[in-house]
């Protein structure tokens, strides 16, 4: 059984490491170039390492917006990182959707990204953006509209690590992965 997630689904409402562990495996598409996805991080508004721990800002108002939409900001302004908002609207939780195995698109994934090697598509953040096209035109949008998300029962075995390129909040096992995946941004 597969479930489509329409904007506010009762699947993504929860708490940002609910939602984190249930994204594993799902399929996420964006113009129908995607994958599924082998690792996601947590990231809520009393955490230290959250844009929300400060607050609503202009930056990160889509994070608070309700769950089921997107939430894309730029780091360092570089690359372009996809987040799912998941808490009840006020509320700043979201997922980082951090790496995803590549299955649909690859051609269209290998031309943007400029690389052959299948580990290097979407392994990260950044990458995984540059290859699926997302850019900040998706922040704020629902899911459903540009970008899908499907939901699989039979989701991979999951572990949990600390998160990766943070300096606060590093004592939470926040980051979830495929286990065994070769697909993941690092190893652990």
């Amino acid at each position: 059984m597969i479930l489509r997630l329409a904007p506010g689904a009762p699947s993504l409402l929860g708490a940002p490491t609910t939602v984190a562990a249930r994204l594993i495996g799902a399929t996420l598409l964006h113009g129908g170039v995607g994958g599924t996805i082998v690792e996601t991080e947590a990231y809520d508004e009393t955490d230290p390492a959250s844009h929300s721990f400060v607050g609503p800002t202009r930056r990160n108002r889509a994070m608070f917006g309700p769950a089921g939409h997107l939430y894309v900001y730029r780091s360092y302004g570089i690359h372009w990182c996809l987040n799912v908002v998941c808490g009840p609207a006020g509320t700043g939780g979201a997922v980082l959707i951090r790496a995803l195995e590549p299955r649909h698109g690859i051609a269209e994934m290998r031309a943007r990204r400029g690389v052959d090697d299948m580990r290097l598509l979407c392994s990260g953040p950044g990458r995984l953006c540059a290859a699926l096209g997302v850019t900040g035109a998706l922040d704020g949008t629902p899911i459903g509209g540009a970008v899908s998300i499907v939901l699989s029962p039979d989701s991979p075995a999951i572990r949990t690590t600390p998160r990766i390129g943070i300096t606060r909040g590093t004592h939470l096992d926040w980051r979830f992965v495929a286990d065994g995946s070769p697909w993941l941004s690092r190893r652990g």
